[in-house]
């Protein structure tokens, strides 16, 4: 599991390092028109996306049918990559690009020596093999005794403060290790895995919300909490983006719940009832 981890967080850090250069790319060009570049660099706009595609067809124009990559001395530019350095700017964005795929088609390969993936996830609609990757490599099953450790663990748990698990100073909890003297220490920190919630609640989340509620039932589910929240005296009050982030949340705990459900069993472990069904009878996924 450690090897699939390390593949895992190799491929999103070319990922990252990819949409970094993209948007930097977009930057030089922004500039050299006159206008602001965009500051976020974990995500690529679309009218970056649009640069980045007019860049990708002048460097294609530049260098089809040349036998090897242009010289400095005889490169001659055009109108949207007019000079040598951002010629090989373009080329190394291209490289990550092509890196990044080949490592996510690699990654698809190797999960299939996984039950959990070709008996569940594989099947989910919203979820290809980079988010399954993610779920595969930083869960560990045997571990997960409860549902709720699922979501404790990926920072969707409620605090003692009622609030939604964050890095907040109340929401820290102490912990003991080890110090180089081997004496035992308490420290506070975070609960969760903050890679999974990341990818998670803003990743697979949009990922869901894409679906078509007839073919994804946790789309189905994001649409029916929501609509409950804009109905409940309680949430009247919040707003819009409030809601929407809590339906996200919720949507994701009852995937988590199906998750674990499907697992454990894959693995040889006992599956152990959630919260409202052991203590409300209320069975997930079953009407009332």
């Amino acid at each position: 599991m450690s090897n699939l981890k390390t593949i895992v967080r190799g491929a999103y850090d070319i990922q990252k390092n990819r949409i970094q250069t993209g948007n930097r790319l977009v930057g030089n060009f922004k500039a050299k028109l006159g206008q602001a570049p965009n500051e976020k660099e974990d995500t690529i706009d679309k009218e970056g996306q649009q640069v980045l595609l007019n860049l990708r067809r002048a460097h294609k124009l530049l260098t089809e049918g040349v036998a090897s990559f242009p010289r400095q001395a005889t490169f001659k530019g055009d109108e949207v990559i007019s000079d040598y350095t951002e010629l090989c700017l373009v080329d190394n964005y291209l490289e990550l690009e092509a890196q990044e795929k080949n490592h996510f088609k690699r990654l698809g390969h190797i999960l299939k020596d996984y039950p959990i993936y070709t008996e569940f996830l594989d099947g989910v609609r919203g979820i290809g093999p980079a988010m399954a990757g993610v779920i595969i490599s930083e869960v560990d099953i045997t571990k997960a005794e409860y549902p709720s450790s699922l979501h404790k663990y990926a920072g969707l748990d409620v605090a003692s403060d009622g609030q939604g698990r964050s890095r907040r100073k109340e929401h820290l909890e102490d912990s003991e290790y080890k110090d180089k003297e081997g004496k035992v220490q308490t420290k506070k920190g975070i609960t969760f895995n903050p890679f999974l919630k990341t990818k998670l609640t803003g990743v697979l989340g949009a990922s869901f919300l894409k679906q078509s509620p007839d073919k994804c039932k946790y789309r189905q589910v994001y649409d029916d909490y929501k609509h409950r929240l804009e109905h409940m005296d309680a949430h009247k009050e919040k707003s819009k983006g409030h809601r929407h982030n809590m339906a996200i949340r919720y949507m994701i705990k009852m995937f988590l719940i199906d998750l674990y459900n499907e697992w454990r069993p894959l693995e040889g472990l006992p599956v152990a009832p959630t919260y409202t069904e052991a203590k409300l009878g209320k069975v997930h996924g079953k009407a009332a």
